[in-house]
C-alpha cells in the first residue's frame, strides 16, 4: 500500500484478487491442499485496503466486494447442483451463487465498516479489533438463517501452525489468531512491529507440537476395530430413478453390505435410496438378518447404512439406521442441520425450488446431540452431510464426558456439486472435526472423500473420488475430553461471542471518550 489513499478503482480490484486468493487457500484447485500462509496473506491485504480506505462507507464496499470474490469462489460448485443437475439456466445460475455470495457478504460489510469507525490508534489494538471484528463477521455467518459457514478461514489452517489451536478454540478461534496475525503482517509492511511479536509468539505455540498433546492429557484408546467403507459413485442424475441408479444402488450396495468381513460396515448418505417399505420384498429383512444375527460366519458386525424414513402422516426424515446382533432395536440417527432449499424450502423461496428439477422437500429434524450407536467398545456419532461442518452441535454429544463418542462417522453425498473441489473442501472440514475433539472421523460417501481420518487429523486411508469401491482399513477410537469440547458444550460459541462483542465494545467506549 502507498502512503496516500488507495483509488477506488485499484483498491476494489485488490479487493477482488485478495477474496480469490482466500477462496484458494481452502483447498487449491487440482491439489485440493489448505495453505494457511495464502489465507493469512489474504487477510493482510484486506486490513490493508481497510486501513487506507476513505471511511467506514469505503471500507464497507472494500469488504463486501473481498467477501463476495472469497465465498462466491468457494461454493461456486452450487451452480452444478442447480445448473447442471437441476435444470436453471446458466445465467440465473450464477446469479444465485453471487446474490449469495454478496448476502453473506454483508456480515463481512458491516463488520469491516465498524473496524474503520472504531479502530485505535495502537498497533496492537487495531490489529486486536480487525481480529474480532473477522471473528464477529464469521460467527454472523455461521449463525443466522440457519447457518452457512462453508469456507471459514480457519479451514485453511488444518496443517499450518495453528492447527494446534484446534482443540482449544475451534475453527473460528483459529480464524481470530490469523486475523491478528494478518494485522501484524501488514503492519509490519508500513513498518510498524507493535503486533508482530504478539502474532510470532501465537504462530510459534500453535507450531509447538505439545499444545495438541496438553489439550488431551486425559486421552486413551478405546481399541481398534476394522471397517468397510462403501463408496457406490452412483450418477447424480440418476440416483433417484427408478429403472437406472435405484436398482444399481440396491443391487451394489445389497451385495456389499452382504459380504463385507470388517467388523463395522457403513454405507453412505441415501445409499438406500428408498424407504424401508418402499423397498422389494425380502430386501430389508434380510438386511436386519445379515446383521442381527450372526450369520456372517465372520464374527460379530455392526453396520451404519444412510436412507430416508418416515411416511407420509409422520412426515419423512433423512437418516441412519445402526444394526447389530443382539440390540433391542434398531439404531437410528435423523438429521437436524438440514439443507436450506435442499431439505427444507425457507418461507418465501417456493417459487426458486419450482425453478429447478431437483427432488425437494421439507424434511423433519432430529434433536441435537443424538446418542451414539455402541457397538463393542465404541460409541459412533453419525453425522449427515454437511453436519460436520458446525462443530458446536457435534460438541452437545460431549455433555456427559462418560458417553462422549469415541469416533465420529460421515455419510455423505456431495454428487450434486461434482468431483472438483468441494470434495477437498468438505475432507478439510472433516479434518478440523478431528483435530477439535482429538477423534477419529470416519466418512462415507457416494463419489468422495471416503476416507478415514485421525484423532489428529491426518488422512490415512483414502478412496480415489469417483470410483466405485469399498475401503477397507482399522480405526482407532478414542476417549477424552479437549477443552474446545468442554466448553462448546456447555456454552456452545458464546465465549466466542462475548470475546468479539467486549473488544470491539470496549474500542466504540474508548473512541467516543477521546473525542
Amino acid at each position: 500500500m502507498s502512503r496516500h489513499r488507495s483509488a477506488p478503482l485499484p483498491a476494489l480490484f485488490l479487493a477482488l484478487a485478495a477474496g480469490l486468493a482466500q477462496a484458494a487457500s481452502l483447498a487449491v484447485p487440482g491439489s485440493g491442499a489448505a495453505l494457511w500462509w495464502l489465507q493469512i496473506l489474504s487477510l493482510a491485504v484486506l486490513y490493508g485496503l481497510l486501513d487506507r480506505s476513505a471511511g467506514a462507507a469505503s471500507a464497507a464496499g472494500r469488504a463486501i466486494v473481498f467477501a463476495t470474490a472469497w465465498l462466491a469462489a468457494t461454493f461456486w460448485w452450487l451452480f452444478i447442483s442447480m445448473h447442471t443437475y437441476g435444470g436453471l439456466s446458466a445465467p440465473l445460475a450464477v446469479l444465485a451463487v453471487l446474490g449469495l455470495a454478496a448476502f453473506l457478504g454483508l456480515d463481512y460489510a458491516l463488520l469491516g465498516a465498524a473496524w474503520r469507525r472504531f479502530a485505535p490508534r495502537n498497533g496492537i489494538g487495531r490489529a486486536l479489533l480487525f481480529a474480532a471484528c473477522w471473528l464477529l463477521a464469521e460467527l454472523l455467518r455461521g449463525t443466522l438463517y440457519t447457518g452457512f459457514p462453508w469456507g471459514a478461514g480457519g479451514y485453511a489452517h488444518v496443517d499450518g501452525p495453528l492447527a494446534g489451536y484446534a482443540p482449544w478454540l475451534g475453527v473460528y478461534g483459529i480464524g481470530f489468531l490469523a486475523a491478528f496475525a494478518a494485522s501484524a503482517l501488514a503492519q509490519l509492511v508500513r513498518g510498524r512491529f507493535a503486533a508482530l511479536p504478539v502474532a510470532g509468539i501465537v504462530l510459534a505455540a500453535g507450531a509447538w507440537g505439545h499444545l495438541p498433546a496438553l489439550a488431551t492429557r486425559d486421552a486413551g484408546s478405546s481399541g481398534e476395530f476394522s471397517v468397510a467403507l462403501l463408496q457406490g459413485n452412483i450418477p447424480q442424475d440418476e440416483k433417484f430413478q427408478p429403472g437406472t441408479g435405484v436398482p444399481v444402488a440396491l443391487q451394489w450396495y445389497g451385495e456389499r453390505l452382504r459380504d463385507a468381513k470388517a467388523s463395522l460396515v457403513v454405507a453412505p448418505e441415501t445409499a438406500i435410496p428408498l424407504l424401508p417399505q418402499q423397498l422389494p420384498a425380502g430386501y430389508w429383512d434380510g438386511l436386519l438378518r445379515r446383521y442381527t444375527a450372526d450369520v456372517s460366519g465372520y464374527g460379530l458386525q455392526a453396520a451404519i447404512i444412510g436412507l430416508p424414513l418416515g411416511s407420509s402422516s409422520l412426515g419423512y426424515t433423512n437418516s441412519v439406521v445402526g444394526l447389530k446382533p443382539q440390540a433391542d432395536a434398531v439404531y437410528r440417527y435423523d438429521k437436524h442441520h438440514l439443507v436450506p432449499f435442499g431439505e427444507f424450502i425457507p418461507p418465501g423461496f417456493r417459487w426458486f425450488t419450482e425453478m429447478m428439477n431437483i427432488p425437494l422437500g421439507d424434511f423433519n429434524r432430529g434433536p441435537v446431540g443424538a446418542a451414539s450407536f455402541a457397538w463393542g467398545r465404541q460409541r459412533l456419532a453419525p453425522n449427515i452431510c454437511y453436519e460436520d461442518l458446525f462443530g458446536e452441535e457435534l460438541a452437545a454429544r460431549f455433555a456427559d464426558a462418560h458417553g462422549a463418542p469415541t469416533a465420529f462417522v460421515n455419510v455423505s453425498n456431495i454428487g450434486w456439486f461434482g468431483t472438483g473441489v468441494a470434495i477437498d473442501q468438505h475432507l478439510h472440514i472433516s479434518r478440523m472435526r478431528a483435530l477439535e475433539f482429538a477423534r477419529p472421523m470416519i466418512r462415507a460417501t457416494n463419489t468422495g472423500a471416503t476416507a478415514v481420518i485421525d484423532h489428529h487429523g491426518a488422512v490415512v486411508h483414502s478412496l480415489p473420488r469417483a470410483t466405485r469401491a469399498v475401503l477397507e482399513g482399522t480405526v482407532e477410537g478414542r476417549t477424552g475430553t479437549t477443552p474446545f469440547a468442554a466448553w462448546a458444550s456447555r456454552f456452545g460459541l458464546a465465549p466466542l461471542w462475548g470475546l468479539g462483542i467486549v473488544v470491539l465494545a470496549v474500542a466504540v467506549v474508548r473512541r467516543r471518550a477521546a473525542r
